[in-house]
Formats: structure tokens, C-alpha cells, sequence
């Protein structure tokens, strides 16, 4: 999410108005579920996907005469019901809501995103609330209000704070947008959280492919190494941090690590793994993952065992890493550590 919206500051920058389409809820199979983006520029490129199928296509289709009306819509999509669409479409046989948002490129709008960037880089769990009105062809969003479960963060919020805390209340745990009323208002409450992190120890050429694919599906991206002719932006052009260690020894010394983080060790020999494995296991990550075979894991484990940690210890550790789709060259196994992260996210 962090990626989205850092284009999305981009686009306003340039004073460029920009369509947000967000699957507000979905009921069956579909294509994407709730809390789906897709970012649509007048000329009709796209950052982001809804799905695709017609149904980004009717969406795309929105998009381009919202630039030209500047209002915003809510649109349901019946795929059960639509002999019209693609077989793809037809066999998901769900139902979609989807707010399809004309962005003014305004100086305004361009700092409450701004300020969102800057919540997520610093790790600050934020809701974005902004008023709505609807009628049967248009929906209207008032001033977004940017604010923590604890106060608010916006300099300027015109909303009633007792409208504010009633949502943050109702809102609780859910990380969907959502459309809740308060009092005689409906409000949109998007909640956003700090992307997760992956960590990747070791700059050889199996983090090289799966620091791109991680990047790719958005996951902040940073990697370690003690090799400044390994780790540097040549060979890892996408991501996010580069950081040249002196030792493996106090590798994760300073940095932030929480249970928004993944560890991945691809380190290019034994001790080193077992090194920041043993730091690893003493932070709250909530993926730790060990490239290597069964026989080197199982003699880094005693190691580690006979050192003082415990068997629910190593229990956490994904070790052969990847998912078992019988991965070979680098990139294969980039692959399969990637489906991990991808999978493990999803059960968070």
C-alpha cells in the first residue's frame, strides 16, 4: 500500500487529476477482493488492477468520462447476471461495489496523501475519513481527514469529533474501506497500516530475482550484505534500502523489526546464515525464512538448540524456504519465496 500511495503523491504533484477505483466490498467469487485499488490516468494507463476483465474495462471505461465530468460514482457489478461478459468474469459469479473517485489535483489533496505517506513511513497505523453524499448517478466526497485511533493528525478537520470517535469505534478492527454513518452522515473510513518489510540477508542471485518479484507485489524491499560490489543499486535497481554491513555479526543492530516484518536468509555460506538466524529468532517478525538444504538446516538447528533456544523457537523458522513447486534456477526459487511471503501476508 505504501507503493500505491507514493504513486498516487507522485501523479498529484504534477498536478495531474487522477481516478481511484476501490472495490468497497465483495460477496462471492470475484477477481479481487475488498480494499482492491486501481489508479487511472487521463491518457488510460493504470497502476494497480481490480481484477481485470470487463469488468476493469467498464471501470476504465467510468474512469475516462470522469475526467471529463469531474464527479465521482459507486457502481455494483452482478457477475452472476451478465451474459455479456468474458468466460473469465462469468465463472468468478460474485458481486462487486466499486467507488470510482475523480482526484482533483489540488494542493489540498496533494498534502493529505502527502501526510499519509509520511504516517506509513513512520510506521503510524491511520484511518482516512471523508464525508459522503449519495444520490442515484453521483457520489460526493467531502474533505478528507486524516487521524490515529488516539487523536487526531490533520491540522484541519471539519468533522464533529464525536462523528469521528463513533467510527473509529464501529470501524475496530476492519483494515477494508468501509462506508458507515454516523449520526445523519455516511462517511468513507479507509484504515491503513505500514506495508510489510521483507529483509533480505544476502545480495547473491537468488535475492536479486526475488527482491524484484517482492517489490513487484508490494512489499517494502531491503536488503543486506557485506559486499558493496553485491549490494548496491546496479544490482537491485527496485528496491527500497541497500545496506552495506561491516559484519553479519550485528546485522539487524538498528533496524526496525515488528510483526509487520519478514526475514529472508540467503546468505552465501553456513555460519553467516546461522549468524543472523540466531539474531532473527530474538525479534517479533512474523515470517523468518532460511534458504539450504534439510542437512544444513538440521545442523544450524542443533547448533542454535544447544546455544539456548527451544524447540518452539525453531519452529518458526520456514526452512527449506519457498513453497515446494520443485524450484531449480534463481528464479524459480524467487518465485517460490515470494508465494510464501505472499502467503503468509494473507493469513495476517
Amino acid at each position: 500500500m505504501n507503493y500505491f500511495i507514493k504513486e498516487l503523491c507522485q501523479i498529484l504533484q504534477l498536478k495531474q487529476p487522477v481516478v481511484m477505483a476501490t472495490v468497497l466490498s465483495h460477496q462471492g467469487s470475484t477477481p479481487r477482493g475488498a480494499g482492491s485499488r486501481m489508479l487511472v490516468l487521463p491518457g488510460g494507463e493504470i497502476i494497480g488492477t481490480i481484477g481485470g476483465g470487463k469488468v476493469e474495462a467498464e471501470v476504465m471505461h467510468t474512469a475516462s468520462e470522469l475526467f471529463d465530468s469531474e464527479i465521482s460514482q459507486i457502481r455494483y457489478f452482478d457477475l452472476r447476471t451478465r451474459p455479456d461478459l468474458d468466460d473469465l468474469d462469468v465463472i468468478c459469479g460474485g458481486q462487486m461495489t466499486i467507488l470510482i473517485e475523480y482526484i482533483h489535483a489540488t494542493a489540498q489533496n496533494f498534502d493529505i496523501f502527502q501526510e499519509l505517506q509520511t504516517a506509513l513511513k513512520q510506521g503510524r497505523k491511520s484511518l482516512m475519513i471523508a464525508s459522503l453524499e449519495q444520490t442515484s448517478s453521483r457520489v460526493r466526497l467531502g474533505k478528507r481527514c486524516l487521524i490515529q485511533p488516539r487523536g487526531k493528525i490533520s491540522d484541519t478537520c471539519p468533522y464533529p469529533e464525536i462523528d469521528l470517535q463513533r467510527l473509529v469505534e464501529e470501524l475496530g478492527e476492519t483494515q477494508i474501506p468501509v462506508v458507515l454513518s454516523a449520526g445523519k452522515q455516511e462517511y468513507l473510513v479507509e484504515s491503513y497500516t505500514e506495508s510489510e518489510t521483507v529483509l533480505i540477508f544476502g545480495a547473491g542471485h537468488v535475492a536479486k530475482q526475488l527482491a524484484a518479484i517482492s517489490k513487484m507485489v508490494g512489499f517494502t524491499t531491503v536488503v543486506l550484505d557485506d559486499r558493496k560490489e553485491f549490494a548496491n543499486p546496479e544490482r537491485f535497481p527496485g528496491a527500497d534500502q541497500i545496506l552495506v554491513l561491516d559484519t553479519f555479526e550485528d546485522s539487524l543492530q538498528g533496524l526496525s523489526i515488528d510483526t509487520n516484518s519478514y526475514i529472508v536468509i540467503l546468505t552465501r555460506g553456513h555460519r553467516h546464515d546461522q549468524t543472523v538466524l540466531s539474531q532473527a529468532l530474538k525479534t517479533n517478525a512474523v515470517y523468518i525464512g532460511m534458504i539450504g538444504s534439510r542437512k544444513k538446516r538440521d545442523t544450524i538447528y542443533r547448533n542454535l538448540l544447544d546455544g539456548g533456544f527451544t524447540p518452539k523457537d525453531i519452529d518458526r523458522v520456514h526452512s527449506p524456504i519457498g513453497l515446494d513447486i520443485q524450484a531449480e534456477t534463481p528464479e524459480e526459487i524467487g518465485v517460490s519465496i515470494a508465494a510464501e511471503l505472499i502467503l503468509e501476508r494473507a493469513k495476517k
